[in-house]
């Protein structure tokens, strides 16, 4: 079964995104204080990883977010598994997806008339490889190589493995982004861009994200979303402007949807991989309305959110469609 970004929006009117990995395993009891985070638990605990897919499906997403963000290469290696077991476990976080969305859809998907939902590669950053909070700051310091060196192999193996997009998430940085979108289109794989965000107007390191909506609008054909993933909820509003005034300042004319998960509202501590605080005192599902209404075609949450969230991302949509938000009609 096939299905698309376009043809899900076309049908639902808004796509919801699922919500966070780490915080929905954490909540099954896994331990992911490690500098692998949620790759650990692709070895130690497959059954609860798919179990939090389900519990994603079941709540109402639309596609979801494989355990891969974490998952890498001189990662794994560095933590006593051999390359051959790395990109094993790489492309185990696809199969656990599709082994769940398989016995969703037969279980209930397909007779409630659900959209076929998409499987969503998690790529991070390089910065999160450093597993220091770098996806925040970004400014590595590393080479071109380096960086296609990290990228490249991780992302031809869950294009192999059958993701249908390759999420290049949490990006603090136009130009890293921007090298991983190339090695995406020279594999010919679909892929979404999104970036973590320092306020309503600029990536965390510092480039306005207008500038880099208009870096993207034109010369990349497999782009199929761009958006902000990981970021305060009461910047993306304000982001989602942002982006669509870049892309309509493109004369390339590519219709480009844009895709946000923010996370809660909390600050991380790279030192306890752990969040703190306390979020605004506006709803999730407020938020979520806004997001739509200020153009987002797809919402869902990021670290710290649970399917609690997602059930009121589906209670905004509704919403938005009641009150007259539109279907996009988004070119193929």
């Amino acid at each position: 079964m096939e299905n698309s970004i376009k043809q899900i929006i076309d049908k639902n009117g808004i796509m919801v995104i699922d919500g966070s990995m780490s915080t929905a395993l954490e909540q099954l009891g896994a331990n992911l204080n490690s500098k692998l985070w949620t790759a650990r638990a692709l070895a130690d605990s497959p059954e609860l990883v798919r179990q939090v897919h389900l519990d994603y499906f079941r709540a109402g997403a639309d596609c979801g977010i494989t355990c891969s963000y974490q998952a890498t290469i001189p990662g794994l290696m560095a933590n006593g598994y051999t390359q051959a077991e790395a990109e094993h476990l790489i492309a185990r976080s696809v199969e656990i997806f599709r082994e769940a969305r398989q016995q969703w859809w037969e279980e209930e998907g397909e007779k409630a008339g659900r959209a076929w939902p998409l499987c969503l590669a998690g790529i991070g950053p390089y910065g999160a490889f450093l597993a220091d909070g770098s996806e925040y700051r970004g400014h590595y310091g590393v080479s071109d190589d380096v960086l296609d060196g990290f990228h490249r192999r991780r992302m031809e193996i869950l294009h192999e493995a059958g993701a249908d997009i390759l999420l290049i998430e949490t990006q603090p940085s136009l130009h890293e982004a921007l090298l991983a979108a190339g090695i995406a289109e020279e594999l010919g794989a679909d892929y979404w861009i999104s970036f973590s965000c320092m306020d309503e107007k600029h990536i965390c390191e510092g480039d306005p994200i207008r500038d880099c909506a208009k870096a993207f609008a034109k010369d990349h054909p497999h782009l199929r979303m761009i958006g902000v993933n990981c970021s305060k909820p009461i910047y993306i509003a304000g982001l989602v402007r942002e982006l669509r005034a870049g892309l309509n300042a493109s004369e390339e004319g590519k219709r480009i949807p844009i895709g946000v998960y923010p996370n809660s509202g909390e600050e991380y501590d790279p030192v306890t991989k752990t969040w703190h605080g306390v979020g605004d005192t506006k709803s999730f599902e407020e938020y979520a309305l806004d997001y739509m209404k200020a153009g987002a075609e797809a919402v869902g949450g990021c670290c710290t959110t649970v399917a609690s969230h997602v059930e009121q991302v589906i209670a905004a949509r509704e919403k938005f469609l009641a009150q007259g938000g539109t279907r996009s009609m988004i070119p193929r």
